[in-house]
């Protein structure tokens, strides 16, 4: 499924991915009833998540909001989302008093510039596998392989992404499946294999049981 514009979508296999990921596994039997209704949601276009993304780097998540709101202002947005175009345009030295540091002003212009340059291809991403959108992604700087995973839960909605470099992922499985002990990619590959094909969907109840607020895009 390939959200579009500003309006909120929720994946059409999450009835489906629950029921299966509660007869598979006896965590998520246990987990997902005990956090409720909420679902993954999104909302956005790509070019405006992915450079969200990149201004949330390193930085805490207030702070990044507010870098954020200060440039889509730059950019002379009204609404909350920026075009490639009007990146492209923005004078770095105005960029850098939004509270952008040089090297991320330089991963916002590559971004703008891979997406006004038509480099990925946004349109395609439906008919796409998971590692080829990833593969074009991870091209442009300042976008890595994490990154590209949380675009593809979040914005695509892919349902088996398996984000072994995530932190929360590993802390999620070290707590629910080994009393706490430190969990390697290799084992958490184990455990996410049974998750099959709804990985992204046992990611995001582990998340929530770490944080009990909605995680979205």
């Amino acid at each position: 499924m390939s959200p579009r514009g500003s309006s909120l979508v929720t994946p059409d296999y999450w009835d489906e991915a629950c029921k299966h990921l509660g007869k598979r596994d006896r965590v998520m039997r246990k987990l997902i009833p005990q956090l409720g209704e909420a679902r993954l949601q999104c909302r956005g276009d790509a070019f405006t998540t992915l450079a969200r993304s990149i201004i949330g780097q390193q930085i805490s998540v207030k702070a990044a909001q507010a870098v954020w709101e200060r440039f889509v202002a730059l950019a002379g947005n009204a609404s909350a989302r920026v075009l490639p175009g009007e990146v492209l345009a923005l004078e770095v030295a105005a960029m850098r008093l939004a509270g952008l540091s040089a090297r991320k002003i330089e991963y916002l212009r590559d971004l703008a510039g891979h997406f006004d340059a038509g480099s990925v291809h946004v349109k395609a991403w439906v008919a796409m596998d998971d590692e080829a959108i990833i593969e074009e992604l991870v091209a442009i700087r300042g976008i890595g392989r994490w990154t590209a995973e949380m675009f593809l839960i979040f914005h695509l909605m892919r349902p088996d992404v398996l984000p072994l470099d995530d932190v929360g992922l590993l802390q999620g499985i070290s707590r629910h499946y080994f009393s706490g002990e430190p969990v390697s990619r290799v084992e958490a590959r184990e455990v996410g294999d049974a998750w099959a094909p709804f990985r992204s969907v046992a990611t995001w109840y582990l998340w929530r049981s770490l944080d009990p607020l909605p995680l979205a895009s």
